[in-house]
């Protein structure tokens, strides 16, 4: 069976992480996320993999080459126009069986195969329970029959979700081809489904193990479950009087000076230097070329490749860009004070995380002055410069330059 991976999206839900770069590149344990789920199609025995791009796809096509280097075959096609889910797919024009996955979602080896054998007709539908099924595609089922689908739904009538992977014949082009334009202006698959629903059976199929990378919490959490499951290794230096605790991942060139404390598991990427004196507690991931400085505390956080946080700051359940550099004492709440649940602006929405503690997500190339504080929830746009002393209440956009006037 051959597989589909649709990578065309920008990832608006991420932004300002993808103001910049495709959510499918985003950083997950010195990798991509498209490169985690390609080596997962591998040892599910998929050899042959076609990704439709859009946004950035010169990045995605760059990095990956036609697949040699992953043991793969890998084909691109062009989607200009995002259309929905079901115009992606009807560009794929397979000839045999084949499956289709999101690529911002992670998924692992055994799931895929169980999706594989599972499907034997016309569709198969991976799903999952999900605490939050209105931000999906809802999926009724009776005796591993789909009896319904909604996308999107207000007041969901089930709380199992369509994952994003399918197992499709070539008879969905047919169904695709009567599909019309949902109420969001797009030509879902989920409708082309209901479609086939009308005259043959649709087979859904459980997994285990599924994470959607389509927020910045959700990001975090596939970060953690990925190196929670990695095996520790040190290829760099470590220097004397340094204490580890826990699962450290060291890459080559990487070093961490005297005094510093690693709770792990902990990675930190190529060519990085932590401390002198340093505190690194648990999921903190470092890119390539980062520097982290003396009395830095770092816990659960993403820092992408050459960003530098080097003096007396706290980072938080938090996503930092790319060549991003944080002044002296510059922190990041994570808090709030009334203890309840931090909210973040997604898409114009304030929509709850689900979680009392969440940081801030800040673009690549942000620069912030010495004592900047930015409170919980808050995003920074890329390319943004942020004075001495602000105090961020509020979300900042892309290329803006924040000052706070002192009056003597």
């Amino acid at each position: 069976m051959k597989a589909l991976i649709l990578a065309a999206g920008q990832g608006k839900r991420l932004e300002p992480l993808t103001e910049t770069q495709p959510k499918v590149m985003l950083p997950l344990v010195g990798k991509p996320l498209l490169e985690h789920l390609l080596i997962e199609v591998k040892r599910a025995g998929i050899r042959e993999v076609s990704i439709l791009v859009g946004y950035c796809g010169d990045d995605i096509k760059s990095y990956f080459g036609n697949g040699s280097e992953i043991g793969l075959e890998i084909t691109y096609i062009e989607q200009k126009k995002l259309l929905g889910t079901a115009h992606a797919i009807a560009k794929s024009n397979f000839t045999e069986d084949f499956l289709v996955l999101n690529g911002d979602t992670l998924v692992l080896s055994s799931d895929i195969k169980k999706v594989m054998k599972a499907h034997s007709g016309n569709t198969t539908i991976a799903v999952k329970t999900s605490k939050n099924p209105e931000f999906y595609g809802v999926v009724e089922v009776d005796k591993n029959i789909v009896k319904n689908l909604q996308e999107k739904p207000e007041n969901p009538e089930s709380n199992l979700i369509s994952t994003g992977i399918y197992a499709f014949s070539t008879e969905i082009y047919s169904a695709i081809e009567k599909t019309g334009l949902s109420k969001r202006g797009e030509y879902e698959i989920t409708d082309s489904i209901k479609i086939q629903m009308e005259d043959a059976d649709v087979t859904a199929v459980e997994i285990e193990n599924f994470f959607d990378i389509g927020s910045p919490w959700g990001y975090l959490d596939a970060n953690a479950e990925l190196l929670d499951k990695a095996e520790g290794k040190i290829t760099g230096k470590v220097e004397e009087n340094v204490t580890i605790n826990g699962k450290l991942i060291l890459e080559e060139g990487a070093v961490i000076k005297s005094g510093s404390y690693i709770e792990g598991p902990v990675y930190i990427g190529e060519e990085s230097s932590v401390g002198p004196n340093t505190y690194l507690r648990s999921f903190a991931t470092l890119g390539k070329r980062c520097r982290i400085g003396m009395s830095t505390e770092i816990k659960n956080t993403i820092i992408m490749d050459k960003s530098n946080v080097p003096h007396l700051s706290y980072l938080g359940d938090s996503i930092v860009g790319r060549d991003c550099n944080f002044g002296a004492g510059a922190k990041i709440g994570n808090l709030r004070l009334d203890n309840s649940n931090v909210k973040v602006y997604i898409k114009g929405k304030l929509v709850d995380t689900g979680r009392r503690k969440f940081g801030a997500i800040i673009g690549d190339n942000v620069k912030l002055g010495l004592n900047v504080m930015i409170n919980s929830g808050r995003k920074i746009g890329s390319y943004s410069k942020i004075g001495p002393g602000v105090i961020i209440y509020r979300d900042i956009p892309r290329e803006s330059t924040v000052i706070a006037e002192q009056k003597i």
